[in-house]
């Protein structure tokens, strides 16, 4: 048997309805607070070292967010496999 639901929603509506977070102030804070830094050191400026504290962070939470789905994929899996 196949089932199959087609859901048409915005971006908006999707992150509402999963529960998380509107970063959209946050991300456009961000990117303003990249702008002044680039434009303060346009003579030589690394972009690596720019973005540094911004990517540790972000790669810690995103390694969270996949170890998370991993552990539910894989239990789901194992469910579906003793049935």
């Amino acid at each position: 048997m196949n089932i199959r639901i087609d859901i048409d929603i915005t971006p908006d509506e999707m992150r509402k309805l999963m529960g998380l977070p509107d970063v959209e102030a946050f991300q456009r804070q961000l990117m303003d607070d990249i702008r002044e830094r680039m434009n303060q050191g346009v003579e030589g400026y690394d972009p690596l070292k720019l973005f540094q504290p911004y990517l540790s962070s972000s790669l810690a939470g995103m390694e969270m967010i996949q170890k998370l789905m991993t552990a539910g994929l894989g239990g789901g899996a194992k469910k579906s496999a003793g049935d």
